[in-house]
C-alpha cells in the first residue's frame, strides 16, 4: 500500500481534525474572464439541483453535465475550512448559480484521517443525488463527531485495532455516525454494509490519491475552474471569480 492508503487501515491513534491548508496556488484569473452567460433551462419536469453523478475522478457532480462553467472542490470531511465553505457557500452556490445551469459542482475527496474515510464512504452510500446534501450536513456537524469521538477514546482505539472490515463500521459508531446518517436516509444496515466493504473503501482512497497527486493538490479545500487552480478557498473571493467567468 502507498502513503495515502497506510493510515486507511493502520492508522495513528490521534485524531486531528485541523489537517487542511492551502495547496500550491498557481492562477491565471484573467483567462476565465467571459460575457454573462444566459441561465440554461433544465429539461422539463427537471430541476439541474437534482441532477447528479459520480465522476470518474471518484467525484459527485451535481447541476448541468453541459454546463460552461465547470467548478471542482478537492475537500475533506475533517477539514474546518471545508466545513466553513459548505456553511456559507453551498447554499447561495447551488441556488444562485447551479440551479441556473451556468455551473456544475464537483466535490472530489481528498481523504485525511479515519473520521474523514468514514464520513466520505457514509456520503456516498445512498444515490449520487443525496451526495452533496448528505455532505454539507456532515460538515455541519463536524465537531460534534469530533468531540464524540474524542470523548470515546477507548472505542476509537479498539476501532483501529479491529479487523478492516470492521474498523469504519466501530468507528462510526463510536463517533455518532450510524445514527447521523440513519436519520437522514442512510439506513443502519446500509451504513453498516458500505463500511465493511473494504474493497470500495480501499478504491476510493486509491482514486483520491491518484487524483489529487495528478492536479498536484495537497491541501483543502482547493478550487479549480474549468480545470483553472484558483488562488481562494472560501466563497466571499469564489463568487466574484465565478461572476467574472459569466455567471452573473
Amino acid at each position: 500500500m502507498n502513503r495515502r492508503l497506510s493510515f486507511v487501515f493502520a492508522a495513528p491513534l490521534a485524531l486531528t481534525l485541523a489537517s487542511c491548508g492551502d495547496s500550491a496556488q498557481e492562477a491565471d484569473e484573467t483567462a476565465l474572464e467571459g460575457e454573462a452567460i444566459a441561465d440554461i433551462a433544465a429539461p422539463d419536469g427537471q430541476s439541474w439541483l437534482e441532477t447528479a453523478s459520480e465522476t470518474e475522478e471518484g467525484g459527485f457532480v451535481i447541476g448541468n453535465p453541459e454546463a460552461p462553467l465547470k467548478l471542482v472542490e478537492y475537500a475533506s470531511h475533517t477539514c474546518g475550512a471545508c466545513a466553513y465553505f459548505a456553511e456559507n457557500g453551498s447554499a447561495p452556490l447551488q441556488e444562485n448559480y447551479v440551479q441556473s445551469g451556468v455551473v456544475s459542482y464537483e466535490i472530489r475527496p481528498l481523504l485525511r484521517d479515519p473520521l474523514d474515510v468514514t464520513i466520505s464512504t457514509l456520503a456516498r452510500c445512498g444515490s449520487p443525488e443525496g451526495f452533496h446534501a448528505l455532505a454539507d450536513q456532515a460538515w455541519a456537524s463536524l465537531s460534534e463527531f469530533g468531540d464524540t469521538l474524542q470523548s470515546n477514546g477507548t472505542a476509537y482505539e479498539a476501532a483501529m485495532s479491529a479487523p478492516p472490515e470492521q474498523r469504519f463500521v466501530q468507528l462510526a459508531q463510536a463517533a455518532g455516525l450510524i445514527d447521523f446518517f440513519a436519520a437522514r436516509g442512510i439506513s443502519a444496515d446500509q451504513a453498516r454494509t458500505c463500511l465493511a466493504d473494504g474493497d470500495a473503501i480501499n478504491a476510493m482512497a486509491e482514486k483520491s490519491s491518484e487524483v489529487a497527486a495528478a492536479n498536484n493538490v495537497t491541501g483543502t479545500p482547493t478550487f479549480f475552474l474549468n480545470g483553472q487552480r484558483l488562488d481562494v478557498n472560501q466563497w466571499q473571493a469564489l463568487e466574484p471569480i465565478l461572476q467574472r467567468a459569466g455567471a452573473r
